[in-house]
């Protein structure tokens, strides 16, 4: 199938996608997210890189919305 899913070491190894979308913030939530989810579902037989990287969107999205197109921050409180 495609690509073998790989942990990122740093944001600059991250999907051109994900970068150009996401400030820095996001991005290293969007990575500590898909590299802990890859570390729990790396000796899954059949892991699903779509999968990992859901779970990464899902982590981002907790934190910020798309607001007219772009990425924000989702104020505290």
């Amino acid at each position: 199938m495609g690509a073998t899913i790989t942990p990122y070491a740093s944001n600059a190894d991250l999907p051109a996608p994900v970068r150009h979308a996401l400030p820095e913030h996001a991005q290293d939530i969007y990575r500590a997210a898909f590299n802990a989810a890859w570390a729990r579902h790396a000796s899954a037989l059949g892991v699903d890189e779509a999968s990992v990287h859901r779970i990464a969107w899902g982590a981002v999205k907790r934190h910020y919305r798309k607001i007219g197109g772009v990425w924000r921050r989702i104020e505290d409180g």
